[in-house]
Formats: structure tokens, sequence, C-alpha cells
């Protein structure tokens, strides 16, 4: 999804333009977005990115979406072969948006969705005897609240760690000038891979788990 900005008089109007499923089993098929600007969207062109370089782990998978949205990057995951897909999303507004595309989608056994914030899910699933364990784990905070990234980064890093699966790979979407750290408890990153404004930083656990 795009955000287009326009002058409205003396205002600026935000224009959002629909965002689609980019390939697998929902291939074209749009996704609608919460109003306003609280909520980013990872743009399509990021997320075909990001899908890039996930590819080869991505049939099977199980995926963690922290900070869901809309649930784009999820359902991108689950159109493109992942076995589940977690939604971890606090925003009444946003929640409501995400389960209508999951449901004009009809997708309902392959993703969960938590309503919750993304911290105190960590904290919540990693000290449970939960069935729940991922291969990917994605999370795209708003910019602006940069403390969200050492928090969840911390987590998955700390306490939350059990929550990774071996060899599991851990994907912070941020501002390109926004440096995140290369380690965050037993996260090591792997990989920085930069498009326009905007970055990803991939991490992997050093635990040997």
């Amino acid at each position: 999804m795009q955000i287009v900005m326009a002058w409205v008089g003396r205002q600026v109007s935000y224009i959002l333009v629909a965002m689609r499923v980019i390939a697998g089993s929902l291939r074209r098929r749009t996704l609608d977005a919460p109003p306003g600007l609280d909520t980013r969207p990872t743009s399509d062109r990021l997320r075909e990115t990001l899908f890039n370089v996930l590819a080869p782990r991505v049939e099977g998978a199980r995926f963690l979406d922290l900070y869901a949205g809309s649930g784009a990057v999820g359902i991108e995951a689950i159109s493109r072969g992942a076995a589940l897909a977690v939604l971890v999303e606090r925003a009444v507004p946003a929640l409501r948006v995400l389960r209508n595309n999951l449901d004009k989608l009809g997708l309902g056994r392959e993703i969960r969705v938590e309503a919750a914030n993304a911290a105190a899910y960590l904290r919540r699933a990693g000290s449970e005897n939960s069935s729940f364990d991922f291969d990917i784990v994605f999370l795209d905070p708003p910019y602006d609240a940069a403390k969200e990234y050492a928090l969840a980064l911390g987590l998955l890093g700390g306490e939350a760690a059990k929550l990774l699966r071996n060899e599991a790979v851990v994907v912070a979407e941020h501002r390109r000038k926004q440096k995140l750290e290369i380690d965050y408890g037993t996260l090591t990153r792997t990989r920085l891979l930069e498009q326009g404004d905007t970055a990803l930083s991939f991490y992997q656990s050093t635990s040997g788990r």
C-alpha cells in the first residue's frame, strides 16, 4: 500500500491506495488498511523484498506477525504456503480491518488473531507451556515507538526465546536512519537490507536451541 500526500486548501490530505497480496494462492486479492496514519502498513514493494529473502523458509513455516495492523504480512505468508500465522495487534480499528480482511479471504484455520500488546503477548506465550513456536517472526512497530523495538527484540532474545524454533529468523522493519542494536540477548543481526527510507534487520538466535 502507498500513502499519497496531497494539499487540500491549507491542510494535508492522505489518500490510502489499496494493498494487494503479491504472490501465492491469494495473489492479487486486495486488502483493506486501517484509516489514518497511526497504523503504517508495510508497502507492497517492501513486502515483496521481504518475502524474496524469506522464500526458502516460508513453505510449511509457523509465522508470528507482531504489530500486525491490517494483517497483510501474515496473510502474505499464508498465501505463500506458511502452515500457520499468529497475528498480534491491540488497536481496535486495526483489529476490525484485520478481521474483515480474513473474512473476505476466507481465512480461518490458518490464522490466529491475538488482540494484545506485543510485549504482553511475548511475555505470556513465553512463560506458558504453549504449543506455539515459530520459524519466522516479523515485527513492525510504529516508527516513532523506538522503545517497542528494544522491548520486543529483547524479549525474543531473552525470556520469550523459547518461542523461536531451531534456526528461526526474526525480522524488524524500521526507518533506515534508525539504528537497531546488533545484539539483543541471544539474537544477533545477520543481515541489514535497506530500501528507500526503510530498512529490514534480520536476526537469528545464537543460543543453539
